[in-house]
C-alpha cells in the first residue's frame, strides 16, 4: 500500500508542492483548500500528467478533511499573505487561526501523522502547531533550514562557478532575516569556505541568502517564492517517509539544546520515519551563538504576541 500525505493549502507553494510529491510515485497525494473547486482542478491537472510521466499514483482535492484520513504526513502551507497595511502582528494572528484550525482537523483525521509546517511567520507557526496537536515534538516539524540554506548554496556555487553538488552549508536560526548561516561548518569539496571566498564577498552572499524571500517577492511584484520551498517540502517528505534519515537543518522544539529552552528554532536534525529522530548539536563560535540567541529573541516575541492574543 502506498504511502498517503495531505497538503493543506492550494496556493503556489501547496500545489507545487503537491505535484512534486506526486511525481514521485510512491505516495497518494491529498490536496485541501478551503476554496471550493480549486483543490479538485489543480488535483486533476497533475492527476493528467500521470500517463505522460509513468506515474500511478493517485492525487485528488478536497474541500474537506474527509479524503485526507490516516494521512501519514501532513504538510501545512495554509495562511494568507502579508497585505498592504497590514501590520506583522495583524499577519501573526491571522495565520495562527487558520494554522490552529488547520491542525485541529489534522489531529482529528489523521492522529499518527507527522506534521510538516510551512506557514509564516514559520517558526511561530510551528510552536503553535505543536501546541494545538499535543503531538509529541517528533511529529511536528517545521520547513525552513531546508530552503534557506538551499539558497544560501546557490548563491555561493554561482560565486564560485562550482557544482551546487559539492556546496555543504547550514543555515540555522528563525525563517527571516535573522538567520544564521554556519560559515565553521560550510564547504566546497571538503575545503573550507573560508579559504575560497574573501569575508567581504561571504558577508555579501550572507545577506542575500537572509533577505532570499523578500528578493524573490520584489522581483514577482505579486507574489512569493514557491518552487525552491515546494522542493524543500518534498526533500522533507522523502527523508520521512522513505526513513533516509537525512541530516537536515528545520524547526525543531529546542529543550535545552544551543542553550534554548522551549522554543522552536532551525538546527540540523536526523529525520526519519518517527519524524525527529534526533537533533544534531553543532559546536558555534561565540558570533554564531550571540546571532543564534538574537533569532531566538524574535522569535519569542512572535510567541509572546500570540499568548496574549484575544480569544477569537
Amino acid at each position: 500500500m502506498r504511502k498517503k500525505v495531505t497538503v493543506v493549502g492550494a496556493g503556489n507553494v501547496g500545489a507545487t508542492a503537491a505535484q512534486r510529491l506526486f511525481e514521485r510515485g510512491y505516495m497518494d497525494v491529498v490536496l485541501v483548500d478551503v476554496v471550493e473547486d480549486m483543490p479538485q482542478g489543480k488535483a486533476l491537472d497533475i492527476a493528467e500528467s500521470g500517463p505522460v510521466l509513468g506515474v500511478d499514483a493517485s492525487i485528488i482535492g478536497a474541500n474537506d478533511y474527509g479524503p485526507s484520513a490516516s494521512s501519514d504526513v501532513v504538510v501545512v502551507t495554509a495562511g494568507i499573505a502579508r497585505k498592504p497595511g497590514m501590520s506583522r502582528d495583524d499577519l501573526l494572528l491571522t495565520n495562527m487561526r487558520i494554522v490552529g484550525s488547520v491542525v485541529a482537523e489534522v489531529v482529528k483525521h489523521s492522529p499518527e501523522a507527522t506534521l510538516i509546517i510551512v506557514s509564516n511567520p514559520l517558526d511561530a507557526m510551528v510552536q503553535h502547531g505543536h501546541s494545538v496537536s499535543g503531538f509529541p515534538k517528533n511529529r511536528v516539524v517545521g520547513m525552513a533550514g531546508v530552503l534557506d540554506t538551499a539558497r544560501f548554496r546557490t548563491f555561493l556555487a554561482q560565486e564560485l562557478g562550482v557544482s551546487v553538488k559539492d556546496v555543504q552549508a547550514y543555515v540555522l536560526g528563525g525563517h527571516g532575516d535573522q538567520m544564521v548561516p554556519l560559515i565553521k561548518h560550510t564547504t566546497v569539496g571538503g575545503v573550507s569556505i573560508g579559504e575560497l571566498l574573501s569575508a567581504e564577498a561571504l558577508e555579501r552572499i550572507i545577506k542575500r541568502t537572509q533577505g532570499g524571500g523578500g528578493e524573490i517577492v520584489a522581483l514577482l511584484k505579486t507574489g512569493s517564492a514557491f518552487y525552491a520551498p515546494s522542493a524543500a517540502i518534498a526533500e522533507m517528505v522523502d527523508s520521512i517517509l522513505l526513513d533516509q534519515k537525512r541530516q537536515l537543518p528545520c524547526a525543531a522544539l529546542l529543550e535545552g539544546e544551543y542553550g534554548i529552552n522551549g522554543l522552536y528554532m532551525g538546527v540540523p536534525v536526523i529525520l526519519g520515519s518517527g519524524g525527529v529522530e534526533r537533533i544534531i548539536t553543532l559546536d558555534l563560535t561565540a558570533d554564531e551563538q550571540n546571532q543564534l540567541d538574537a533569532s531566538a529573541a524574535g522569535v519569542q516575541e512572535l510567541i509572546d504576541v500570540m499568548a496574549n492574543a484575544p480569544a477569537s
